[in-house]
């Protein structure tokens, strides 16, 4: 087992951390894979709804397409990666001290190829091999224009992300309602979406948008940083309100004792990692914090069976 040191007093959530480690561990290797997985489906069902069919299905089919997608991957893979799919997401769940900056780069290199690969398979369909029409003459790609500047695009992505990931720490926190995590973040991915389909097409999702673009490109591939930076931005003022708002924790020190809860995000079980003792399951190890109001002593799983 890896050694370990507490984080500093001062910090929020904090626990126990590993000094160092080789490679990568089993149990980081299946998070990392399922990442790439969730991601690529992601983009080529939810986006793909968008691409062949909404001007059957509508900016309201896009949207619940969006959310139901996320819906189902929250209870298939949340108990193996925690259901990011997203590099918002991980941000949110890394400056929360839910995982290692080494752990949050494997995954953001998972959810770009993931986005890259479901992006991928969209472009074939609507090549000469699969036929289909791209309803959206980008490939679903993110972009402003006619119905909004770039700077209220900037601004419109921030807070939508604001939005979607304060969602997910909340409801993946202890005092949330256990069961029900993954119902409340596939509503507000599809709440958001409502908002920003119209105006910019929503991307929340710097991997969503990141894929797309490179097989649509032009203008679309030009202005995909704004949909890589502004997401990243709102996910990461996200952190600092939930913080802000969330019951005080303590440190090793205070506590006395490691108490076994999870930390606010969409996290990995604890169970198979508590036996390995590496990877991003060290987040779900016995944590040198205990909170000082009496419902945080009920231990759940941070994503729904």
């Amino acid at each position: 087992m890896a050694a370990r040191t507490a984080v500093p007093s001062g910090d929020t959530g904090e626990r126990l951390r590993p000094i160092a480690e080789v490679g990568m561990s089993p149990t980081l290797a299946r998070s990392v894979a399922v990442e790439f997985v969730g991601t690529a489906l992601l983009v080529f069902l939810a986006v793909g709804s968008a691409v062949g069919g909404i001007h059957t299905i509508g900016d309201l089919g896009v949207a619940l397409a969006f959310g139901l997608v996320l819906l189902a991957l929250a209870y298939a893979i949340g108990q193996i990666s925690g259901c990011h799919v997203n590099p918002a997401v991980t941000l949110g769940v890394l400056l929360g001290r839910g995982m290692t900056a080494t752990e949050a780069a494997y995954y953001w290199v998972a959810q770009f190829a993931g986005a890259i690969a479901g992006a991928a398979l969209l472009k074939l369909m609507t090549s000469g091999f699969g036929g289909v029409t791209d309803q959206t003459g980008n490939l679903g790609s993110n972009n402003w224009g006619p119905g909004i500047s770039m700077g209220g695009a900037f601004l419109l992505e921030v807070v939508l992300t604001f939005v979607f990931v304060a969602v997910i720490l909340l409801v993946t926190g202890r005092s949330a309602t256990p069961g029900f995590a993954g119902l409340a973040i596939g509503l507000a991915l599809t709440a958001v979406h409502l908002v920003g389909i119209p105006l910019d097409g929503t991307s929340v999702n710097p991997a969503r948008s990141l894929g797309p673009a490179l097989f649509a490109g032009g203008e679309a591939l030009a202005h995909v940083w704004l949909f890589i930076l502004a997401p990243m931005v709102g996910g990461a003022l996200a952190v600092l309100a939930v913080r802000a708002i969330s019951v005080p924790r303590l440190t090793a020190e205070q506590a006395g004792a490691d108490v076994d809860l999870d930390e606010t995000g969409a996290q990995v079980p604890a169970e198979e990692a508590q036996e390995a003792g590496t990877g991003p399951a060290d987040r779900q190890l016995p944590r040198a914090r205990a909170s000082v109001e009496e419902e945080h002593a009920r231990h759940r799983n941070p994503t729904p069976n």
